[in-house]
């Protein structure tokens, strides 16, 4: 789960990591007020989406006057913000961040997620700071910092100050990094992070260290356990048929193209989608309808991919073993019987009960075609929707 840097930037205090003062507003009529109670001779307007890159974009304005500053949250409020990190239709703007600006000496990068190959926690710090990690790695990986933390000891005075030598911070500096670390540590752990980035970090003139940016993941799995953090959720910010999908807890992702993928595991829905491209064609989605689905999950399964305007043709990939195919036909036929659809609908069917679910689908309407074997399904299902998106 994601949140919005205003919310990150507050649990950031709750730490005493420091961060800027600044305002969230909702409302231009809010930017004045929230202006008057800053200090400063300038102020950072910052759009809150779940989406990095918005400084590219004019998702980040940097203003000297109050008007400016009015003006600015009225030209964001309301509008979709497209970034390289969203889709082609953006994510909506529904609050501004107002933040005071920073005399900047220095800028670096510092994050703490999970390395699932070591199982551990581990901080990635560069002295190149605000930029984008990924293509510092890529062009100038001596200049990344990588710091394993040992589940059973946790961080040490001394990592910090690797971490400190590294980045040049000296004196002081390696007193308040250490705080700033262990912070970002703590909040980790007790909230069920799986990634914390700052993004840049800042050493002011006055040689201070600075969050000047806050991102925040948690782990979903988790969240049930953080009731404060469920409450920082903004749907808003995330695919409308994915929280459906949720709701039937179907595990479903919006992709760009226009075969729509009904499959039962994670395992065999990626095979099938790797087997559409292998066709020429592009999945419009992921979908896993489970183990232990039923009818009425499966009737929804089907509405959500129906529901996308560019999914030309439906390809159903079912192995049954704990769930049945019967089962499956079922939920295709009460998916049917409410939409109506002209869809092409491939079905595949093998395993438990496969011989009962081809019989109930078997001249029922003319857009359902039966598929010997997968692979000739991927090939109709692509020939069907006119190839690739």
């Amino acid at each position: 789960m994601n949140i919005h840097e205003f919310q990150a930037k507050q649990l950031f205090r709750d730490y005493k990591i420091p961060v800027p003062e600044s305002r969230v507003v909702t409302s231009a009529g809010q930017a004045l007020a929230a202006i008057n109670s800053l200090s400063g001779a300038g102020w950072a307007v910052k759009a809150q989406v779940h989406a990095g890159g918005r400084g590219k974009v004019g998702g980040v304005k940097i203003v000297k006057t109050a008007t400016e500053a009015v003006d600015a949250v009225s030209q964001m409020l309301g509008q979709q913000l497209i970034t390289q990190q969203t889709t082609a239709a953006g994510l909506p703007i529904n609050s501004v961040l107002i933040e005071q600006t920073t005399a900047i000496k220095r800028e670096f990068y510092l994050s703490l997620i999970i390395d699932r190959h070591s199982e551990k926690l581990c901080f990635i710090a560069s002295e190149a700071g605000g930029m984008d990690i990924e293509a510092v790695a890529a062009e100038s990986p001596e200049k990344i910092i990588s710091l394993f933390i040992h589940p059973a000891a946790g961080l040490q005075a001394y990592q910090c100050r690797q971490i400190a030598f590294a980045l040049g911070l000296q004196g002081e500096q390696l007193k308040k990094l250490h705080k700033l670390m262990t912070g970002m540590m703590q909040l980790f752990l007790d909230k069920d992070a799986s990634q914390i980035e700052i993004n840049p970090l800042v050493e002011t003139e006055t040689g201070d260290l600075l969050a000047l940016d806050a991102k925040i993941n948690f782990d979903d799995n988790a969240c049930a356990l953080h009731q404060d953090i469920l409450a920082l959720r903004d749907t808003s910010q995330e695919d409308e048929k994915e929280n459906i999908a949720k709701q039937f807890d179907l595990n479903y992702i919006t992709l760009e193209g226009n075969i729509g993928c009904m499959v039962n595991g994670a395992g065999l829905a990626m095979a099938t989608m790797d087997l559409v491209k292998l066709k020429g064609g592009t999945p419009a989605n992921f979908l896993d309808v489970g183990g232990g689905t039923t009818t009425e999950k499966v009737t929804e399964a089907f509405k959500l991919i129906v529901s996308d305007k560019n999914v030309k043709a439906v390809l159903v990939n079912i192995f049954g073993g704990i769930v049945q195919c019967d089962v499956i036909a079922k939920g295709i036929l009460g998916a049917l019987a409410q939409i109506k659809t002209d869809l092409p609908v491939i079905v595949r069917l093998e395993g438990t009960h496969a011989e009962e679910g081809r019989a109930l689908l078997h001249n029922v309407a003319p857009n359902i075609i039966p598929a010997e074997d997968l692979d000739h399904a991927a090939e109709q299902a692509v020939a069907l929707a006119g190839g690739a998106a």
